[in-house]
């Protein structure tokens, strides 16, 4: 007796109608970027203190005149502002989580999360402003 001469059969199942629902991605690239830019921010970071504070003189030569021969040069300026915008988008991200896991009512996490968009985006924005229109001659 062979398989098809069964009393029974049973129906494949049907397939369903409507296509699978798209998943997004974005938890996936918000944990890489976490992982990479928080990398990447030890070195930066790391940097920043040992020259602000070990090298030289250390912590007391640190002035106007020290920021103003700093930022005239592109490297410090890309630096500073990749350092910015990796810190404000990293604590950004790791603060959305947050709310994402504590917030309990919908609302409240909507409103929060505007609350902390805005805020960074100000942040940034007016960090990545003084450091593209910052005057060393200002005293003058």
């Amino acid at each position: 007796m062979s398989v098809t001469d069964a009393p029974f059969s049973v129906d494949k199942p049907r397939s369903p109608q409507r296509p699978a629902a798209r998943r997004s991605n974005f938890e996936l690239y918000s944990w890489l970027f976490m992982r990479l830019s928080g990398l990447l921010l030890v070195f930066l970071v790391l940097g920043h203190l040992l020259i602000m504070l070990f090298l030289d003189d250390g912590v007391q030569r640190i002035n106007f005149a020290f920021v103003a021969g700093r930022w005239a040069s592109p490297f410090w300026q890309f630096w500073d502002l990749t350092m910015l915008w990796l810190a404000g988008l990293h604590g950004g991200n790791g603060l959305r989580t947050v709310i994402n896991d504590y917030a309990r009512k919908d609302q409240t996490r909507f409103w929060l999360k505007m609350l902390l968009y805005v805020s960074m985006i100000v942040t940034i924005a007016v960090g990545t402003f003084v450091l593209f229109t910052f005057d060393p001659n200002i005293g003058n």
